[in-house]
């Protein structure tokens, strides 16, 4: 049997998708959760072959559960998504995520996936690695991208400062120049942008 451990944060989607897999012979759902912190746990606990999680949701995304789970436990991880973005699809694969699809892929289809990805392979959704191949490269730094990453969710210059232990006027270089870099007139618009592309 492949054990897999589901989280996400949309009950019903999490609800019917462990009732489908559970349908399949050789898969058994052995943990689910709707949280990104009771999913590193979880992983912990139960030593799943493979981990499902949800891109987006509550408290940190999915790519930052997955490099936390991929840190203590011999697992394999898939990240499923609603919004498919290529910059995203970087980030996965460099945080050794084995597998990348969207919601809108058949249950049939996620446990063709899952067995594929056990056997020791990859697997990336078509038309999301044809997007990648085509999508800008990011052109902000890491610093940069810490940055306007904490400005989607912090309210001010102070606060993330704080919250990278950097110096206030360190935390405004870094805002102007990534502003620059992508044209945006405030770093909520430029936080914006570096979000629709998949770069945080």
């Amino acid at each position: 049997m492949i054990r897999v451990l589901l989280a996400d944060d949309e009950q019903l989607i999490r609800s019917a998708l462990e009732a489908l897999l559970n349908l399949e012979p050789d898969l058994e759902v052995v943990a689910s959760t709707d949280n990104s912190t009771d999913a590193v746990t979880l992983a912990q606990d139960t030593v799943p072959d493979v981990c499902l999680l949800d891109l987006e949701m509550p408290p940190a995304d999915g790519l930052e559960a997955a490099a936390q789970i991929l840190a203590t436990v011999p697992t394999k991880v898939v990240i499923v998504t609603r919004h498919a973005r290529p910059g995203v699809l970087r980030r996965a694969l460099a945080t050794r995520v084995s597998g990348f699809v969207t919601k809108s892929t058949p249950a049939q289809d996620l446990a063709t996936v899952i067995r594929h990805i056990t056997s020791g392979k990859r697997y990336v959704d078509p038309e999301i690695a044809a997007a990648a191949l085509t999508a800008e490269r990011c052109p902000l730094t890491d610093r940069e991208l810490d940055v306007l990453r904490h400005s989607r969710t912090t309210a001010s210059v102070q606060q993330i400062a704080t919250h990278l232990h950097l110096a206030p006027g360190t935390v405004r270089n870094y805002l102007s120049t990534a502003m620059g870099k992508l044209g945006a007139r405030s770093r909520h618009e430029a936080a914006e942008k570096a979000w629709e592309n998949g770069w945080i």
